[in-house]
């Protein structure tokens, strides 16, 4: 039988791509692969590459209870996750759960235009 070996892609679904994109690009600094297939935005993240897409056929992100993603812990490395912290806040971005040191160095968790929870890290 063949195996898995392990996540290869990941992709929100969004309401806005574009907007999005912005979000991440802006308030996360992440860049943007040299391709992207259509009605997606890729990053060039590592090890993984992340995207946002436009949602798949019958998908309703509006009638999704409580928020986008529930019950999927997105987690993302940052180098300084107490100054991204700061700077999410000072643009008014929805924080969830607040810094606090743990066995992954500091976490956080805000919330994405669409209302994912995306906890960020700062240990390697």
């Amino acid at each position: 039988m063949a195996a898995v070996t392990g996540p290869d892609f990941l992709a929100l679904q969004v309401r806005d791509v574009e907007a999005s994109a912005a979000f991440y690009e802006e308030h996360l600094g992440l860049r943007r692969a040299p391709a992207s297939p259509p009605g997606a935005v890729v990053f060039a993240t590592t090890p993984v590459p992340l995207a946002v897409r436009a949602p798949l056929p019958g998908l309703d992100l509006d009638a999704v209870s409580p928020r986008p993603g529930a019950g999927v812990a997105l987690w993302l490395h940052a180098d300084d996750a107490q100054a991204l912290h700061d700077a999410l806040a000072a643009a008014g971005v929805e924080v969830l759960v607040p810094p606090a040191d743990g066995p992954f160095g500091r976490t956080f968790t805000f919330a994405d235009l669409d209302g994912y929870a995306v906890t960020v890290h700062d240990r390697a």
